[in-house]
């Protein structure tokens, strides 16, 4: 018996040569009940303690086993352990609370099946499972009721892990009801309340939270940054770190890809380049998701060099990497760079995903690339398995589009298995702007006005298509429709950052403390411009009034103003950065070339669509946007 034990055993027991001591059984592995069963029986024959085995692994093996073999550990566990039994489970269900939840509430059933008698440890274990699963709100709902019956006075520990299980599942009357019954509540208690209040947008509850906090951690700190920043309030975010970094704070790494997105967000380059030196003195480095974050930030702040070499250092990169940088290149109209990236991408094993296509898509798009953009197509379909999603769809309109074939790229999107949404019609719009095709454009624009009625874009579009065709006639029609509707344009809003100092310009209007002396400068350059051939394009300008007040009104454009600020406040040869949140207009793109001529300046302006980086009298989008 002894001999087919022996053969049976995962680990090498010892042999007849060898003592069957203590010291030899800790480096016994315990793999299953039977290997249990036949250890035990070695342990009789040789006299050898019960308390030699690991109880601990005896409670893992046997946890989730038939019954008979659970029953078997539990005669173990009241032989020889010296702790109590709920010990030795908890030890198992804490580590399957993490590994495997569904596994850790059956075990916590099972033990209540047999009557093992729970502690506050083994509710908290549950309760943690109940919150990593979707479904188990009625069971996290019968094991809060289990402590209250079995007249548990939980902790503050426990009164927590409550709180996260109902904000976890969503329910958060639970939660609040919850938290404003504890009796004493730490940091953690706020801190979990804050973060779920982020996660659903609850922004101002959230606030309001983390203002009444006696005391703040960096999570706490973290988590109100970095809703801020998904909810669209990057400015909010940054005000808060700055904030959270006066008052002596360090920043952890989740910090810093919240306020690096924030700065992304923002064009906040000054500040996103401190972080990027935090991160450096810190080895934060290291971690992807911080480099990825970097290589956003520096691409949306127009340095696309930068966030090369930020790639380039990386240690690891993942799809993402990859994928973020070759968008970038294609948005800042390197589509040669985009491509041979892709190349070196490829030759390393990285399997491309939805993202990197829409990238490649894109840079053959600007650099009028059609059959490797189609051939791409067809790539991503037949041999990466990638199913088009719209963004891919709409990318293949605007080529089509960009190279004049717009009948083309009509039947190709009533074909597309998908319905084709705004940026689907609005790159068939571009197009018929470009080769101006009314006819095409009335269509584009008759299906964006069912998709976004008030979207004001489409109008001025249009207008300004039907004016170059030489029908003001309709041109004016949609300048009536627009104000029948009550369609009202967005004023551009232009921001540039100088010395960390985020300034905005809002077209027509200003607040800056500088304006009048923006105005002057303006004014100095328009002589300049005139002199090199600007005529203001007034076509842009959808308001009845005479030709001199429609002028006067382009002169006041948010871009203008905001690169006049810059041309005025930063030192020769420095690049302008402007964010702008609107698309830039005709009349502003042809002055900016010609201002990039005369000052001398490389001036990179970011609006709703893509970056246009103006040098020498050139842009990057190659006049097309």
């Amino acid at each position: 018996m002894a001999a087919s034990c022996l053969t049976t055993l995962s680990s090498p027991l010892p042999d007849q040569h060898t003592s069957l001591s203590p010291s030899n059984l800790i480096n016994l592995t315990i793999s299953s009940p039977s290997h249990l069963q036949q250890l035990h029986s070695l342990l009789i024959k040789s006299g050898a303690p019960i308390s030699s085995l690991s109880f601990l692994r005896i409670a893992a093996v046997c946890a989730l086993s038939p019954p008979s073999a659970f029953s078997y550990a539990r005669n173990l566990f009241h032989r020889s352990a010296n702790s109590p039994e709920i010990f030795l489970w908890n030890s198992h269900l804490n580590t399957l609370s993490s590994s495997s939840p569904s596994d850790a509430l059956l075990l916590f059933t099972r033990l209540l099946s047999s009557n093992i008698l729970p502690n506050t440890f083994s509710c908290s274990f549950a309760l943690k499972a109940c919150s990593q699963l979707s479904n188990c709100f009625l069971t996290g709902k019968n094991i809060h009721a289990l402590i209250l019956k079995l007249g548990f006075h939980p902790d503050v520990f426990l009164h927590n892990t409550l709180v996260h299980m109902y904000s976890s599942l969503g329910a958060m009357a639970d939660a609040h009801l919850m938290f404003e019954k504890m009796p004493r509540r730490d940091t953690v208690s706020y801190n979990i309340m804050i973060a779920r209040l982020t996660m659903d947008g609850e922004m101002d509850l959230a606030r309001e939270m983390f203002d009444a906090m006696p005391e703040r951690s960096v999570r706490s700190w973290t988590s109100l940054i970095a809703g801020y920043v998904q909810w669209q309030n990057p400015r909010e975010a940054v005000r808060l770190f700055i904030e959270m970094e006066n008052l002596g704070m360090r920043p952890n790494e989740v910090t810093v890809v919240a306020v690096l997105a924030a700065c992304a967000d923002l064009g906040a380059l000054d500040l996103g380049k401190r972080i990027h030196e935090y991160a450096n003195l810190f080895r934060f480095l290291s971690n992807v998701r911080i480099c990825n974050t970097l290589i956003d930030m520096y691409i949306k702040c127009g340095c696309v060099q930068v966030a090369r070499e930020v790639f380039d250092d990386m240690s690891e990169r993942t799809v993402v990497s990859w994928s973020a940088m070759i968008n970038g290149y294609a948005i800042h109209g390197q589509g040669d760079d985009a491509l041979e990236l892709f190349k070196d991408m490829r030759k390393v094993g990285i399997q491309p995903n939805p993202v990197t296509f829409v990238g490649l898509l894109h840079a053959c798009s600007h650099m009028g690339l059609l059959k490797q953009g189609q051939n791409f197509f067809k790539t991503m379909i037949r041999d990466y398995n990638i199913v088009p999603e719209i963004e891919h769809y709409g990318c293949m309109v605007d080529l089509l589009s960009r190279a004049g074939l717009l009948d083309e790229a009509l039947e190709f999107i009533r074909k597309m298995p998908v319905k084709p949404n705004g940026v689907v019609w609005g790159a068939l719009l571009g197009g018929a702007k470009v080769y101006n095709r009314v006819d095409m454009a009335e269509e584009a624009v008759r299906q964006l006005f069912d998709l976004d009625p008030l979207n004001d874009g489409y109008y001025v579009v249009l207008s300004n298509i039907y004016a170059n065709a030489g029908r003001f006639n309709d041109a004016a029609k949609v300048r009536r429709l627009m104000r029948n509707k009550g369609v009202k344009k967005t004023p551009g809003q232009s921001t540039i950052a100088v010395d960390g100092v985020i300034h905005e310009f809002v077209a027509g209007e200003s607040d800056h403390p500088q304006v009048e002396e923006i105005y002057r400068s303006w004014d100095e350059l328009l002589v300049k411009l005139k002199v090199r051939g600007y005529v203001p394009d007034t076509s842009v300008v959808l308001l009845d009034m005479e030709e001199r007040e429609k002028e006067a009104v382009l002169y006041r454009h948010s871009e203008k103003l905001a690169v006049v600020f810059g041309l005025m406040s930063t030192p020769p040869g420095t690049v302008i950065r402007i964010i702008k949140n609107l698309r830039v207009c005709n009349d502003c793109h042809a002055a900016l070339k010609l201002i990039s001529e005369i000052s001398k300046r490389e001036i990179i302006v970011r609006d709703r669509n893509r970056f246009h980086c103006f040098r020498d009298g050139f842009c990057s989008c190659r006049d097309y946007w």
